[in-house]
């Protein structure tokens, strides 16, 4: 069930598998448009929630865009067939876990976004893969090597450059963007683990009606402010453009290899600028820039390496599968391996080619 959206303001965490081995180069490209527009629509609903924020509340913002986004969520899974599906108790207990991740993670992030500009806290959100890579390594027992690693500690640094603590343009609310990442990082290693009968959208419906459920509860906290028209609108707009780049990262990850599309998440910074400057006002400095270039570099090798890992491993598996085959050696007469197993002489043949690249 991976990968999920990495944007903590939506209400849904995709999870799609390519699951193609023979995708065509015009494949990649539409899977690489795909992932530009959904960030480019996740950005574009950060700010409509940030402008809605002048006018209410965050549990208020929350509540209203989330019973748009519930109701479209809804009508797609009964359209899907998953709106009423029995759930083993494994998946219970790991969608629970699933919503306090996407609950925590919305809070904090939409704290941080309301509160300090839309270009530095969509930055420090981009340490996400770096996270889940370290978090993979020290609860699921998964295997990081020394290059990876280091790919974490000089990313960290880079969030540590855009953070500054202590610096004159420190902004306390970015540790809000950093536990943010915290939550984000429970929500998608914990959906590793959902098994592959549940299907996504249920999973997005599921998390959007408890973050709507939780908005409504904290709501007396804050009071009901009048919802002006423009407000709503705004709203509005965020629940669109959330439910295309939804939609959107699913089509991406389905359609293309996810080495060559996953790193086409990195363009989501440059609309955070770019609207910041535009809707905010808001000038990225110096630093903030660089500790951006650090967190895409490092964070584009991550996804390089594992994706290197992984062939690896793949074709490991096979040639000993092969061996394995050779090794039995029983064939019926007038027979050869190919006319037995022809799909699995075609996966063996891919696998040494890329034991030999």
């Amino acid at each position: 069930m991976n990968p999920q959206n990495s944007n903590p303001s939506g209400s849904v965490g995709a999870s799609a598998n390519s699951g193609n081995t023979e995708v065509t180069a015009a494949e990649n490209f539409k899977g690489a448009a795909f992932m530009v527009l959904s960030q480019a629509t996740f950005v574009f609903n950060d700010a409509l929630m940030k402008l809605a924020s002048t006018d209410l509340s965050l549990f208020q913002t929350i509540f209203l865009r989330g019973l748009f986004t519930t109701f479209f969520l809804g009508l797609i899974a009964w359209r899907a067939g998953a709106l009423f599906r029995p759930l083993p108790v494994a998946d219970r207990k790991i969608l629970a876990l699933r919503v306090i991740g996407e609950v925590g993670a919305t809070l904090c992030y939409l704290t941080a976004l309301f509160h300090m500009p839309i270009a530095n806290s969509t930055a420090i959100l981009q340490a996400l893969p770096l996270a889940v890579t370290l978090g993979a390594a020290l609860f699921l027992g998964e295997t990081v090597g020394w290059r990876r690693y280091s790919a974490i500690a000089v990313g960290f640094i880079g969030v540590m450059i855009i953070v500054r603590p202590g610096a004159d343009g420190f902004n306390a609310y970015s540790f809000w963007a950093l536990a943010a990442v915290v939550f984000i990082v429970l929500r998608d290693l914990v959906t590793k683990k959902i098994s592959n009968g549940v299907p996504s959208i249920y999973v997005a419906l599921l998390t959007s009606i408890s973050l709507t459920l939780t908005a409504a509860i904290l709501l007396p906290a804050t009071g009901w402010q009048p919802v002006q028209a423009v407000s709503l609108g705004y709203l509005t707009g965020a629940g669109c453009f959330l439910m295309i780049g939804y939609l959107s990262v699913i089509a991406a990850m389905r359609m293309g290899e996810t080495s060559f599309v996953s790193p086409f998440r990195y363009t989501i910074l440059l609309w955070a600028i770019l609207l910041g400057v535009f809707v905010f006002g808001e000038l990225p400095d110096f630093w903030t820039i660089v500790g951006s270039i650090i967190l895409v570099i490092t964070g584009g090798y991550t996804f390089y390496r594992e994706n290197k890992l992984k062939k690896r491993a793949d074709a490991q598996k096979a040639a000993t599968l092969r061996a394995e085959t050779e090794t039995q050696g029983d064939f019926p007469e007038g027979k050869d391996d190919q006319g037995i197993w022809p799909e699995k002489t075609k996966d063996l043949e891919k696998a040494e080619e890329l034991i030999n690249r």
